[in-house]
């Protein structure tokens, strides 16, 4: 089955360029994801068509609204099951390679996206599955992150990667989390050489070498982030 993202937004244009360009398009084009982006302002009421509000009990920023919200998911929902509602927020569960994988096994999910200083707790009661982080930090809205789970669970449907063995390769798949260095043509290069191993045609003492790279990766940044 074909998997499918919705995306429900309140800047979809920040979306615009990821979907046309890069794997995530490739993908689409490729008939192996789908993705449908869903303004909220055509599911907002009144004149101006609101979408966010300020905060009951005072404090900086706009809120998203929730009835906004509730018509677009609920139409959704109604229109064929999902087995995820995600919301990116800094309380979710971290996005690493291996929820990543674990996304990559479900059909159909809704990605909805924060802006402003967040959304109505309403939503997250009674509409949300799963709370999903992107990292540690602040970005100026869940679009963002969208783009960052899509292309991180859709690179892992076979077939979208042109090499089958890629994803099943990559940084931290691998068991130190960690790929080694990577070299390719020339050789040398501003009075550096491409280690002999490397072009020895020993397998078996290139794949300890770079099991050995990738290790001291490992440790290096383990130490750096302590």
């Amino acid at each position: 089955m074909k998997m499918r993202f919705d995306i429900v937004s309140a800047n979809p244009g920040i979306l615009e360029s990821s979907l046309t360009n890069g794997l995530v398009s490739r993908a689409v084009k490729k008939k192996l994801i789908d993705v449908h982006v869903h303004n909220l302002r055509d599911y907002a009421e009144g004149k101006y068509k609101q979408i966010d509000d300020s905060p009951y009990g005072g404090g900086a920023g706009m809120i998203l609204k929730p009835e906004p919200i509730f018509k677009c998911v609920k139409k959704l929902l109604s229109q064929r099951k999902y087995d995820e509602v995600i919301y990116f927020s800094p309380q979710g569960i971290k996005l690493n390679q291996k929820s990543a994988n674990d996304f990559s096994l479900k059909s159909n999910m809704i990605l909805i996206c924060g802006h402003y200083k967040g959304i109505d707790e309403r939503v997250i009661k009674k509409l949300v599955t799963t709370e999903v982080s992107i990292g540690d930090y602040v970005l100026s809205c869940g679009d963002i992150a969208a783009m960052v789970f899509m292309d991180s669970v859709a690179r892992l449907i076979p077939g979208v990667l042109g090499d089958g063995e890629s994803a099943l390769s990559d940084t931290f798949q691998v068991e130190t989390g960690f790929d080694s260095p990577q070299y390719t043509r020339p050789e040398k290069y501003e009075g550096l050489k491409v280690p002999a191993v490397l072009m020895s045609g020993n397998h078996s003492e290139i794949s300890k070498w770079r099991s050995k790279k990738a290790l001291a990766k490992y440790r290096k940044i383990k130490k750096l982030n302590k």
